[in-house]
């Protein structure tokens, strides 16, 4: 609290008071990811040297932002006429770097009060042959009474990069009242015409279309079959022995002495649905945060937050993971309890440590320093394990017990032949279109925001989408179930998970068509960094939706065997 009070006050000026202008990275246009330390490419500094000191958060060391100080000496309401503030003696390699990063179009970012402002660092004539270097900024700075609102920068001044010459480099300031309030300063940043375009409202009226068809169709598949199938083991209650034996025995109720055992591997399926809870915890959690507070308005603030977020959320997974492992028969709980609890830190900092050689090798800023990997660790082995533990054992002691209303058989009952798409493979690989077909839209506006420039802030809509996948996500799964009970195959725990799980297989190989077809992404960094993060999005998703679906199954399971009569 007390630094955001700081902060605030950090945002109030004195007339003549210092403005930081903040230097961040450098990189290709199309690459947003691959990005470099602005003083990695061979500019100047200004002549200003002393600065107050700038705190990193977390979010921001694992994002690559490089705060580094301009030198430019810049003071609240005090104009400046074009002044140079240093020259670059452009030696042959100086020039190459130039010419490169023009070639490549990179551009830079820079930030006063928080505010980014994005500059391009040259350009090249038409045939490609001379090549020129924006060597004059032109700061425009808005204030509202004593706060920054508004800053623009003009890039001019261009020079031809001729190598063993010198070239100034110079800046203005212009300040200029501003109607702009203060909380309304990072609208313009946002883009409504792109996010509130009629295809996003058309996609969700489109996915609430199927829901309700889905929920429709669930519910009457469900109650006119179950019905029927309660009359007829009604009926069959009533003959003697001597006409059930001769009548035909099939469907659902005839796996009643199985249907409950435990599933195969118990202690990865309970951990897979331990995390699947958290991992829905956590994004409910940090939507409805992200719907309150303006998270994109602040540097790193989103990350810090799902971090800060998944730790807390831990005993989620110790207490679904857990309860279902004692349900399941299993004794090493303890072994069951660090599977769960490391399973999600593992494969991202696994990707994330892949990643990080070759951000090592290309000396980009998207390298994590040595002293956030070890912050990172200490939150996993210090808060994460920990209230796991907590989680695990309330789930063990609290809803840990076997009560099923059916016993389970001594032995298992040989599982029958059946049409092929019966068979749990086919079933598995169908469950997840539907799902898939029910946010993909929403998916094109999250890769966007994320690997293009555009800030996500319809939050609302994501909200939506997730209800709509959790209810279309657990229809499937129910009819999936219902269809391989009555073929009299009882292996519906797996099933249930990996059908809806599937639909990360789906968005996985839509990020591969977005990658060719939307992006212009080129080289090993971005490349790796794009379907590396995409393998732990997707596996994260469908880990999510495999619990969801599993959850819906097991109590529609539970309640269609409550109902029956077993002798």
């Amino acid at each position: 609290m007390d630094q955001a009070l700081q902060d605030l006050r950090d945002l109030i000026y004195a007339d003549k008071e210092e403005v930081v202008l903040w230097m961040n990275t450098v990189g290709p246009y199309h690459n947003r990811q691959e990005t470099y330390k602005y003083f990695s490419l061979p500019f100047c500094e200004g002549s200003k040297k002393t600065i107050s000191h700038y705190h990193e958060t977390l979010g921001e060391a694992l994002q690559g932002v490089e705060l580094e100080f301009s030198g430019l000496d810049i003071k609240f309401k005090d104009e400046v006429m074009q002044t140079t503030y240093c020259e670059i003696e452009l030696d042959k390699p100086k020039r190459d770097a130039f010419v490169y990063a023009i070639k490549n179009h990179y551009w830079y970012q820079m930030y006063i009060d928080d505010l980014p402002i994005w500059g391009i660092v040259g350009e090249a004539d038409e045939n490609g042959e001379d090549y020129y270097l924006w060597t004059y900024k032109k700061l425009e700075i808005g204030f509202n009474t004593n706060r920054i609102v508004d800053v623009n920068l003009t890039s001019e001044g261009k020079v031809k990069l001729v190598p063993n010459t010198r070239i100034a480099m110079s800046y203005s300031v212009k300040w200029k009242k501003s109607d702009v309030k203060f909380e309304d300063r990072f609208d313009k940043y946002l883009d409504p015409s792109f996010f509130q375009h009629r295809i996003h409202w058309f996609s969700i009226f489109n996915s609430f279309m199927m829901v309700i068809f889905l929920v429709g169709l669930v519910s009457m598949i469900l109650m006119r079959t179950l019905r029927k199938d309660y009359a007829r083991y009604s009926k069959e209650e009533e003959m003697d022995d001597m006409d059930r034996d001769l009548g035909d025995e099939y469907g659902w109720k005839q796996v009643h002495g199985d249907v409950f055992r435990p599933s195969s591997h118990p202690m990865i399926f309970s951990s897979l649905i331990g995390s699947g809870c958290q991992i829905f915890s956590v994004s409910l959690i940090v939507i409805i945060v992200a719907m309150i507070e303006d998270l994109y308005t602040e540097r790193g603030s989103m990350l810090s937050t799902a971090i800060f977020v998944y730790a807390a959320t831990s005993p989620v997974n110790g207490y679904f993971g857990g309860s279902l492992y004692a349900k399941q028969g299993g004794r090493r709980w303890i072994k069951q309890m660090f599977i769960g609890a490391f399973l999600i830190p593992a494969m991202v900092c696994g990707t994330a440590f892949f990643i990080n050689f070759i951000a090592i090798y290309y000396h980009a800023s998207r390298a994590i320093p040595f002293g956030t990997m070890v912050a990172v660790c200490c939150i996993c082995f210090f808060v994460i394990l920990p209230l796991n533990l907590v989680g695990t054992i309330l789930g063990r002691n609290l809803s840990g017990q076997p009560n099923f209303p059916c016993r389970v058989n001594a032995v298992p009952r040989p599982i029958p032949e059946k049409k092929w798409f019966m068979e749990p493979a086919v079933i598995v690989c169908l469950g997840g279109i539907l799902p898939f077909g029910s946010i993909f839209i929403e998916m094109y506006f999250i890769f966007t925001s994320f690997w293009a420039y555009k800030i996500y802030y319809v939050y609302g809509f994501m909200m939506l989408v997730l209800v709509i996948l959790c209810i279309v996500t657990v229809c499937v799964t129910i009819v999936c179930t219902y269809f391989l009970l009555n073929a009299e195959d009882y292996r519906w725990q797996w099933t249930s998970f990996l059908s809806a799980a599937s639909t990360a297989v789906y968005v996985y190989m839509y990020s591969f068509y977005y990658y060719f077809f939307k992006t212009k992404m080129y080289g090993l960094f971005q490349t790796s960094f794009y379907f590396g993060y995409m393998a732990v999005f997707s596996t994260a998703l469908g880990i999510m939706c495999g619990a969801i679906g599993y959850m819906g199954t097991s109590a529609f399971v539970r309640k269609i065997y409550t109902n029956v009569k077993i002798d």
